[in-house]
């Protein structure tokens, strides 16, 4: 499991629950989380990138993938 998908609230705390893509998630046009906001800024740090504004719960998770991936910090 990637750290993008544990920011889906509905898996917090159970790692064996679904993990739904982010086009899925009931909340996904939401604003991020705190969470996902502060560990996509350290992401985009280490990527030397800059963070957009106003994503969405489920662009700011596909963001983090792309970044993980990106910096080697993905699972």
């Amino acid at each position: 499991m990637t750290m993008a998908e544990r920011h889906d609230t509905r898996t917090a705390g159970n790692p064996d629950a679904a993990v739904k893509d982010p086009d899925e998630w009931v909340t996904g046009d939401e604003p991020p989380t705190a969470a996902q906001e502060s560990y996509l800024r350290t992401l985009a740090r280490e990527a030397g990138e800059e963070v957009p504004e106003g994503l969405t719960k489920a662009e700011a998770s596909r963001r983090i993938d792309e970044l993980q991936a990106e910096t080697g910090r993905g699972a």
